[in-house]
Formats: C-alpha cells, structure tokens, sequence
C-alpha cells in the first residue's frame, strides 16, 4: 500500500482539522495516510515521496507560520521539482494571499500544485470544505 504524508502545522485546530479529512480521503481511493505535524515530519521521507500535501494557516500579515511551516517550506523548495503537491490551510482575514504566494512559490521551484491552487477554509472547516478536503485527498491518491 502507498503512503502519502499530509504535513501541517495549526494552532487552532482548523488546519489540522483539514489535514485529518485530506488522511481520510486518501485512505477512502485505498492508500495510506500519514498524518503529522511538521515538527514531527520527516523531510528525507517528502524527498522520496512523488506526492504529498503541505497545510498551514494564515498567520500574521498572510504568511506561513515562521517557526516551523516556513523553514520547512524551505527545505522543501529545495527538491519540489517534479513533485505533486497539495496545499491547503484555513484562514481568519485578508483574501487568501498568503496561500496565493506559497503555491507561486511552489510552482516557482518546479512542483505540480494539485489544481493549480490551494485549498482554503475560512475560520474553522464547515462541512463542505472537509468535503473538499477528503475530495482533495482522493485526488491527492490518484496523483
């Protein structure tokens, strides 16, 4: 059985929240979720992986989390070239900016981002945004 990992960092649990209903989906199209929080994520195990989902919340002025998410986001930028990768996260304020920039950043250092966008959740998911996201992960495991 393949393994995808679902990376994510959330302090609220909105974020998380999302990850787990990604974890759902993939295991729904009959693969493997892995997931886990980014300070317990593996980046030799991403370096492996052909597709994988990255979340994270809009924080500050609509920018990845600073102390964790975003120096692993630099790693993984670093080996992102031919991967396919999903974004998501939730988001209080502002228009989704930040997810626009991370999935410029992504596409930018040569990975397939799923639908060409990330997947977004205003405040805590509703329950056609963990729809979307157990969708998100179906496709994640057909990628």
């Amino acid at each position: 059985m393949d393994k995808i990992q679902v990376v994510y960092w959330s302090q609220g649990g909105n974020t998380q929240a999302m990850a787990e209903a990604i974890g759902r989906g993939i295991e729904e199209a009959g693969k493997e979720a892995e997931v886990v929080f980014v300070s317990d994520a593996s980046i030799d195990a991403l370096k492996e992986a052909n597709v994988f989902a990255l979340g994270c919340p809009a924080m500050g002025a609509e920018v990845l989390e600073e102390n964790e998410m975003e120096p692993f986001v630099c790693d993984v930028e670093a080996f992102a070239s031919g991967k396919t990768i999903a974004l998501f996260g939730s988001y209080g304020w502002g228009d989704g900016q930040w997810m626009r920039d991370w999935v410029d950043r992504m596409v930018a250092a040569g990975a397939n981002v799923l639908n060409g966008e990330g997947l977004m959740a205003h405040e805590a998911p509703d329950d056609d945004a963990i729809s979307d996201c157990v969708a998100l992960g179906n496709q994640l495991a057909s990628a």
